[in-house]
């Protein structure tokens, strides 16, 4: 997920989104504990999305702090 498609989501969207990474990368996580999963890199894009979604939501919140 690109930070340009991120920005044009709103806050709670983007809450919704971590949220689902979150639970995707437990569920990884989980599986891979038990048995080898079949894309081992999807572990690093989702840690990534995860970053990224909570950058445009820290930018999201200081730029309506500083409206103030």
């Amino acid at each position: 997920m690109k930070a340009k498609d991120i920005r044009e989501l709103g806050a709670v969207e983007i809450t919704a989104r971590i949220a689902e990474l979150e639970r995707e990368r437990f569920n990884l996580l989980f599986r891979g504990a038990t048995e080898p999963l079949s894309n081992p890199l999807r572990l690093r894009s989702i840690r990534r999305d995860i970053a990224r979604l909570q950058t445009v939501l820290a930018q999201k919140a200081s730029a309506t702090e500083a409206a103030r």
